[in-house]
């Protein structure tokens, strides 16, 4: 199964980049949700859920800016100048996972006092939940077209498999010189008496053969024979 940049970067280097870029994420974005409704039911902005809250809000917006930077300069631009983004989903895969980042970005900043700064404390929070809603629906968008096999849109990756040449190390007997081979052996074994084949040289109770082949003297149109000739 061919595999979108997505998927094969959350799959090499495990279980680093699983956690670099899946796990610290997510964590932080859940703990900003959980907190987030929290806070909303209760109304309690002081107490250590709402710091909890703040520090999640600024850790996961800065960490994001980071994801993105790293993305953005070792894939995202070279992918695309050497043309190998594997078809759409590919690119919706990598493109909404770094569009789910730029809300907790946003709800960093708001934290920082850099935006937002006429709202009070229920509008900041509705600016929080909303971000974190865009943050869910796109990484879950970026999940999906993450799992999906990319050779559904005609993707054929390198990784296709191609039949090997290791029948090379196999002599090959033609099927036309096989059956003419085996015509000859059957006129001459019904040209012999009991008493000659008795006489032939055997290996194993077999004629010494190749592999594939039949031996020098057949196809000569002779048999070998004793040191007793015979004799018509």
């Amino acid at each position: 199964m061919n595999m979108t940049h997505y998927m094969e970067l959350l799959a090499v280097n495990q279980p680093w980049n699983l956690v670099i870029f899946m796990a610290i994420p997510v964590i932080l974005a859940e703990t900003l949700a959980i907190t987030e409704l929290y806070l909303l039911f209760t109304r309690k902005f002081d107490g250590a859920v709402y710091y909890l809250n703040r520090f999640a809000g600024i850790a996961v917006g800065v960490y994001f800016v980071g994801i993105i930077i790293y993305i953005m300069t070792n894939a995202v631009v070279p992918i695309t100048k050497a043309g190998e983004w594997r078809t759409v989903i590919d690119v919706i895969a990598v493109g909404t996972y770094l569009i789910a980042g730029l809300p907790l970005i946003w709800i960093a900043l708001q934290e920082m006092g850099l935006v937002n700064k006429a709202l009070d404390q229920m509008g900041k929070l509705k600016i929080h939940a909303i971000c974190v809603a865009l943050f869910l629906v796109f990484g879950h968008i970026a999940m999906i077209a993450g799992m999906l096999d990319p050779s559904i849109l005609g993707y054929k990756g390198a990784s296709a498999h191609q039949m090997s040449s290791s029948s090379d190390d196999h002599e090959y007997c033609h099927p036309e010189e096989h059956e003419k081979m085996m015509k000859q052996h059957q006129k001459m074994m019904g040209n012999m008496t009991p008493e000659q084949m008795k006489q032939m040289p055997m290996n194993g109770g077999q004629m010494p053969m190749g592999r594939g082949q039949m031996p020098q003297q057949m196809k000569n149109g002779q048999m070998p024979m004793n040191n007793q000739g015979h004799s018509h």
